[in-house]
């Protein structure tokens, strides 16, 4: 330990050097104010980059623009930059009422030629080669989720729960399902698929296009097996319940089936399960030819996975791959079909770390592309014809995120990005360039052009505004904090504009914390929060636990049946490395976050309370029994199956150690972590006679917005000045 300190004073004796340096040729003397940071007042630091829609093809990007009021849909060309207006949003937007925002479109074609609208709840059609705006729907029922078939000559959207179509070129509205209820779903995702398995940007969509036009494969829901939960709003007299269908841990999930629907005669195919076992399915994936629809299986118990296909003419399924776990495996969101028919490619953790494997149509391994410990984070493209596959990772550093690419041979891999930091790509169809979003933790986002070799092409965007350097922040740095076992945990804090190393300074650690998720990367968050907080004379500190996704597979398994374990024995870690640093004042050690995060902040002040001082609980998880069952189960199993898990890893547990100052805040139509986590922990802290903090936001759901969200800042402000530096925050 003598080491690591000695090596810790030369690193800050650089950091003070540097800071000097950096000041010393540019007036940097203004502070952030607290309206700048949450009210988005002027001036602002930062600035929005150039809005990207993807490519057109190989050699053209697609780019919104806005110009003297007016706004445009334009085709860049990638070499020289020239550009050309294929839209002209506000001309659209005329057709359908003065003053209409066309940009906001609902969906468009590949070759940006048919656009879809909704206004007033009701879908309209453009074709831009015909400028000819047709209004598709005229009743006071909402159209959700609608999507353009592939060549976009019809339109799907969800109706009160049933799945409907419509002929773009004569107006002819199908209805295609017909058991839809307030239980029975077609199309539309139950909450808990929405949340945990498809993702919250489905909005709930639950059916995919063929290629061919003439087919939509879609999910068939009951979700009456799954208990009811109230949501409540006081603003009616005699308030208003809202019943959400939640599953909690242990309980009934809701009976999913899919189903396959043929445009042509109405016939819908369903794919043959057994209805009695309790699993999930989702992800299904059209083969370019039609013939097949993959799909994906998993267990309840989320230990096994399969992948079959589908025929979509009878519904007979075939087996072609099964991953097993002795922890739990997770769907494969982004599993690739080659277009050719020669298979599929899986981004698997199986080993212990995430890679890239080649298996042909029938599930046989063909090549494994990638290996050893580093994650292959994301698929960005596949060129076939080059046998080239294009992904993000990181290879040497796990705070970074860089642009890879192999061969399907599992030859040649290569960094193509060069620069340290965070660098998030899009890349054109064959792969000849790509736009790069990037930051690193001493530079804000730009937005820069690359050909295939990741030389720059043009800048396309800067994120700092010109009054960005007259700004006085806080010094960024990456570090590790090395755990009495010997675990380098990856760590990144944010010093006080005029750091004074001879001061005492307290320290707030901002948290999220969940399995498998990251926090310290080196990227300059365009929120500046971070700054705003150094800007008071506290440190920012951010810290990842072994479970977090730096270690792979390998590392957040360690958190299986163990939810609260590892990760507050790492903040305690973290807490003992910063009472040894001469500028941190131990009695003031702060942890803040939400959802996850506001988990791990009152685990922090009941569990840690011998090192953590002062916390905010933001709509935080209390007690694992009360959260959702996809989510929960995949970490803990059910609670019968792991009672001293669940046991444990519940705040209410440990409540009885509470001490300190901890402020609980949570939206009272939470519909994620209900408001009864809350509600639970104050019981019983009224019960043990302990004091705390609370406020409540009514009509919020998870994490709170505007308007509210400046009262939460301010509020969360006050509790640190009153408990760090006795008075009140003074908004500036």
């Amino acid at each position: 330990m003598t080491f690591l300190i000695k090596k810790f004073f030369f690193t800050m004796a650089l950091i003070v050097f540097a800071i000097g340096f950096h000041f010393s040729g540019i007036a940097q003397d203004k502070k952030l104010t607290f309206s700048q940071v949450y009210m988005y007042a002027q001036p602002r630091l930062l600035q929005r980059l150039p809005v990207l829609e993807g490519w057109l093809d190989d050699d053209h990007y697609i780019q919104v623009k806005n110009e003297d009021g007016k706004s445009y849909l334009m085709k860049v060309d990638a070499s020289s930059g020239k550009e050309k207006i294929i839209a002209n949003f506000s001309n659209i937007g005329k057709i359908l009422c003065e003053g209409f925002d066309a940009s906001e479109y609902e969906d468009v074609t590949s070759d940006f030629k048919n656009f879809l609208f909704s206004k007033d709840d009701d879908l309209y059609y453009y074709s831009l080669e015909e400028n000819d705006m047709k209004r598709l729907t005229e009743d006071e029922d909402i159209e959700n989720n609608p999507s353009l078939s592939p060549n976009g000559k019809k339109t799907a959207f969800t109706k009160n729960h049933n799945l409907f179509v419509v002929d773009n070129e004569t107006g002819t509205v199908t209805q295609l399902t017909f058991d839809g209820t307030d239980v029975i779903y077609n199309g539309w995702l139950s909450w808990v698929y929405m949340e945990e398995i498809l993702g919250r940007a489905t909005g709930h969509k639950a059916y995919w296009w063929a290629p061919n036009n003439e087919m939509i494969a879609f999910l068939h829901t009951d979700d009456s097996p799954v208990p009811v939960f109230p949501l409540v709003s006081y603003d009616n007299l005699h308030c208003k319940v809202e019943w959400e269908r939640y599953p909690k841990s242990g309980d009934p999930n809701p009976d999913v089936k899919l189903g396959i629907v043929h445009l042509n005669d109405g016939r819908i195919v369903w794919v043959k399960e057994d209805e009695t076992i309790d699993q999930y399915t989702a992800w299904p994936s059209w083969t370019k030819d039609n013939q097949q629809l993959f799909y994906q299986v998993l267990n309840r118990g989320q230990d096994t996975l399969q992948i079959l296909s589908a025929n979509p003419i009878t519904g007979d399924n075939k087996l072609i791959y099964t991953e097993t776990q002795p922890t739990w495996v997770e769907f494969f969101e982004d599993i690739y079909i080659f277009k050719n028919g020669s298979g599929f490619l899986l981004r698997s953790d199986i080993d212990g770390w995430r890679h890239l494997y080649y298996y042909d149509m029938n599930g046989k391994l063909i090549k494994r592309l990638t290996s050893s410990d580093w994650d292959v984070r994301e698929i960005k493209l596949v060129n076939e014809k080059d046998g080239i596959v294009y992904f993000e990772g990181f290879i040497n550093n796990s705070t970074e995120n860089h642009l890879y690419s192999v061969e399907l041979d599992g030859s040649n891999l290569k960094q193509i990005s060069v620069e340290t930091g965070w660098h998030s790509v899009t890349l054109s169809p064959e792969g000849s360039y790509y736009y790069d979003t990037f930051s690193n933790i001493y530079m804000p986002e730009v937005l820069d052009l690359f050909d295939d070799d990741g030389d720059l092409v043009r800048e396309i965007g800067n994120g700092k505004t010109t009054f960005y350097d007259q700004y006085k922040l806080g010094t960024t740095e990456l570090f590790n904090v090395t755990t009495a076992d010997g675990i380098e945990l990856p760590a990144k804090w944010v010093l006080p504009p005029n750091f004074n190393p001879k001061k005492k300074y307290p320290v707030i650690f901002s948290i999220y914390g969940g399995p498998g998720t990251q926090d310290v990367k080196n990227d300059f968050y365009p929120y500046l929060n971070s700054y705003f907080i150094a800007s008071k004379d506290i440190i920012y500190f951010v810290v990842d636990h072994r479970g977090s996704a730096h270690f792979g597979k390998k590392g957040v398994a360690k958190m299986y049946l163990n939810l609260g374990k590892w990760e507050m024995n790492d903040y305690i870690e973290a807490v003992k490395w910063l009472k040894q640093i001469p500028f941190v004042d131990s009695t003031r050690i702060g942890i803040m976050g939400g959802s996850y995060g506001g988990y791990i902040a009152a685990m922090a002040l009941t569990y840690g309370s011998d090192y953590f001082t002062h916390g905010i609980d933001g709509s935080g998880v209390t007690d694992w029994r009360l959260y959702d069952d996809v989510y929960t189960e995949r970490y803990m199993d059910k609670p019968e199956e792991d009672p001293e898990g669940y046991e444990f890893g519940s705040v209410m547990t440990h409540a009885d150690k509470y001490k300190g100052h901890l402020l609980i805040t949570h939206g009272m139509l939470d519909d994620n972590v209900h408001e009864q986590n809350a509600f639970q922990l104050v019981n019983l802290f009224t019960d043990l006679d302990k004091d705390f903090e609370l406020m409540l936001y009514p009509n919020s759901r998870h994490g709170v917005r505007f308007p509210k969200f400046i009262h939460e800042q301010r509020n969360s402000w006050n509790f640190w000045f009153r408990q760090f530096f006795g008075k009140e925050f003074e908004m500036d």
